[in-house]
């Protein structure tokens, strides 16, 4: 009952914000955030919140970081998107503070560099002067703080992140956000594992600035942009639930499935089931590994609806593959990404690492006994 309680506690206040009205709860706000980390989820689909158990928790479920045994771990990645265009980088730290207890700390940031500022190319006269243009960068990033406990329930971990969003488009725009996730995660005898989790639970509010000079508004105006105005944007609750299996096979081969439902509350969206207000985008992964040494996986999620020429609609999805190693305390994992229709698909390689670090004062300690 106690878990019913926790679980109706999240879904009730992600509710809550479902039917914010009007132009301040658009589609896709803070959508980087929705990419995801570390490269042996990405393998899986970003099928993550229930099986995670280390630094990378931070980002897809808080409450998994009671996982966490090492002294510290620490996480860090660094992918390219659109041909090199666009910069995702990624770093995490994780801490156990006590037997029940662990805090986090993640980074993210997605950028887009050397943007060229043509805005100032032609002057009153009409006269094209290219030493006018300059360069800019428009930048997202994200801090998230976290927190996670063991409850008394045998199995239940409870986490949350408090976050701070910045985004900027060169010294044009600006904005900073605030926002909280809610997560709970129950392990289930030794082979099952479930999770869910609110993110921007209470909405995320983002306010935005603008600065603008004359000249800049002048052009907006000459070829019928709309001009910015300073305001509010918010980003709508996403419920996400998971459920893990693990299996051991032989010795120290096991095999680990997992099947996530993100529930999106801001409307209709293109994904295999769109409802309003809430549309359904599932994501399944498998895992199959020998101890801590090696792990193979393999997902398919972004299920989406296109129009064929005549009109009709056929469903596509996204199939993603990967592989993880670890040596002794570091991990290293690679997912290729993408690999649906050759004629559209935008293949991704993605590389993450995670370090276990042990107490310096133990090894203090032993030094000086030896």
């Amino acid at each position: 009952m106690k878990l019913k309680s926790l679980l109706s506690a999240i879904f009730a206040l992600a509710l809550s914000g479902i039917y914010a009205q009007g132009d301040l709860a658009p589609k896709y706000s803070n959508e980087f955030l929705q990419i995801g980390v570390g490269a042996n989820a990405l393998g899986m689909s970003n099928a993550a919140v229930a099986g995670v158990n280390d630094v990378t928790a931070g980002y897809w479920n808080p409450a998994g970081l009671t996982d966490v045994k090492d002294w510290m771990q620490i996480g860090a990645m660094h992918a390219e998107y659109f041909a090199g265009i666009a910069k995702y980088d990624y770093l995490a730290i994780a801490k156990p503070i006590d037997n029940v207890s662990t805090a986090g700390f993640t980074f993210i940031r997605f950028g887009v560099d050397d943007i060229p500022n043509t805005t100032q190319l032609i002057d009153a006269s009409g006269n094209i002067d290219y030493d006018k243009i300059t360069t800019f960068s428009a930048g997202d990033y994200a801090f998230l703080f976290s927190y996670a406990r063991k409850m008394p329930v045998e199995g239940l971990s409870v986490g949350g992140n408090f976050k701070i969003i910045y985004r900027h488009v060169g010294d044009f725009a600006r904005s900073w956000g605030f926002g909280l996730d809610a997560a709970a995660t129950y392990q289930l005898g030794e082979k099952w594992r479930f999770a869910a989790i609110a993110r921007d639970v209470t909405s995320t509010f983002n306010a935005w600035s603008y600065n603008l000079d004359d000249q800049m508004i002048e052009t907006f105006e000459l070829t019928g942009n709309e001009i910015p105005e300073n305001g509010l944007e918010l980003t709508l609750p996403k419920i996400i639930l998971g459920a893990s299996y693990k299996q051991k096979i032989v010795k120290e081969f096991y095999v680990r499935s997992e099947i996530n439902f993100d529930l999106n509350t801001d409307g209709r969206r293109n994904v295999l089931i769109r409802t309003s207000p809430v549309s359904i985008d599932p994501h399944l992964g498998v895992e199959l590994g020998y101890g801590k040494w090696v792990a193979l996986r393999a997902g398919i999620g972004n299920f989406q609806w296109i129009k064929n020429p005549d009109l009709t609609e056929a469903l596509t999805l996204q199939p993603n593959i990967g592989i993880g190693v670890g040596f002794k305390d570091i991990k290293i994992d690679y997912a290729f990404t993408d690999i649906g229709d050759a004629s559209v698909a935008l293949y991704s390689h993605i590389f993450s690492l995670r370090f276990s670090l042990s107490d310096p004062k133990l090894k203090t300690s032993t030094s000086s006994i030896e």
